[in-house]
């Protein structure tokens, strides 16, 4: 395959525009371990602080709705609705804070501090039902289903082995006072919470690795393309220019002479055209052909010219044209679109030969 030559680690510039293009190794998992690490520990340095105010507050109220008079006239109850606002804000709110700023500071850790706005641009792509089903249902949707799966039946593992023995111990407190109570119980909880907080952030620690893995694997580069982009970088702009030209000429007359051997060609009908060879040999059919607007017509035109069937399928199209460049394979959520319709073509050569 044309994408087993890429070897090579991606260059400076290559990651720069993948970065342009919102394209990023991040891990969700790792942020919002993070933030609840950084939750925990706030809680622990604060948790007597909140009982202490909320007990106030709450034998405030508890002290005004022994006399109704107090409570029943407007300024009464809006006496009680701001104590409780400020109980709420003082004791929620620099929780609150450090967690808002904990993950801040992880998603800058792990992209660095560059915003990009490409992303906030509005595209109607994302919002295509056949897409979204495709994106639901595929094996893509199956593998992330599978994975949370696995991450939650780790931090419940852990979290039972934690609270069992908690659960044993709990008749032994059967005589101790309610504050006594109260300690046994929040320092159970905290116990429970930290190690269950410990699971997610290897979680968060494995699932970054794998991300970057994933990222730096997606913009690997084959040894000519890091020679190609040398020459450009060294030569000056008209000639960089130039060479470009040259090469989407010479890129352009390839994949037109790859058209005849294709098996079938997706189109909008007019706007998009993407051409499919399968050999049989590969995992997958391989995208030898697309373009958009007079590309697409250049590409139906030749495979007008050598009957190689023109099937309509607009989703597909626009789908394949976006996510998959030449020479490569077509992803996982695509499989079943594109074995429908390879199955179409199948279906009516058959009926040729045999002259139905």
């Amino acid at each position: 395959m044309a994408g087993d030559d890429r070897t090579e680690k991606p260059t400076g510039k290559r990651l720069q525009e993948a970065r342009k293009k919102g394209q990023v190794a991040k891990s969700q998992d790792l942020g919002g371990a993070l933030v609840l690490g950084a939750g925990l520990i706030s809680l622990s340095f604060l948790g007597p602080a909140i009982v202490n105010s909320v007990a106030a507050m709450m034998r405030d109220i508890l002290s005004r709705a022994a006399a109704p008079a107090q409570v029943s006239s407007a300024a009464g109850l809006n006496g009680i609705f701001h104590s409780m606002f400020g109980v709420i804000t003082s004791t929620v709110g620099p929780v609150a804070a450090i967690c808002v700023a904990v993950g801040v500071l992880a998603n800058v850790a792990q992209v660095g501090l560059r915003p990009r706005f490409t992303g906030l641009k509005p595209q109607f792509k994302r919002i295509d039902p056949f897409s979204g089903a495709k994106n639901l249902f595929g094996p893509r949707a199956a593998f992330e289903t599978g994975k949370a799966m696995a991450k939650v039946g780790l931090v419940g593992a852990v979290v039972a082995a934690a609270l069992v023995p908690q659960i044993t111990h709990l008749s032994t407190s059967v005589d101790t006072t309610p504050g006594a109570l109260g300690k046994l119980l929040g320092s159970g909880v905290m116990s429970i919470c930290q190690r269950a907080s410990m699971a997610y952030l290897l979680i968060g620690v494995v699932d970054y690795i794998y991300q970057r893995r994933k990222h730096d694997k997606s913009l690997r580069m084959s040894k000519q393309e890091v020679k190609d982009e040398a020459k450009q970088q060294q030569a000056p702009p008209e000639v960089r220019g130039a060479i470009r030209r040259r090469q989407m000429q010479a890129a352009r007359s390839r994949m037109m002479a790859a058209v005849p051997q294709a098996d079938v060609v997706v189109t909008n009908p007019t706007h998009f055209a993407v051409a499919l060879a399968y050999d049989g040999k590969s995992p997958a059919p391989v995208v030898v052909a697309k373009g958009q607007d007079y590309v697409a017509l250049q590409i139906r035109r030749v495979a007008e010219e050598n009957d190689v069937p023109i099937v309509p399928d607009p989703p597909l199209a626009r789908e394949l044209h976006r996510t998959v460049e030449i020479d490569q394979m077509i992803p996982a959520d695509l499989y079943s679109a594109v074995a429908q319709v390879l199955a179409f073509v199948y279906r009516m050569a058959a009926r040729r030969k045999v002259g139905v």
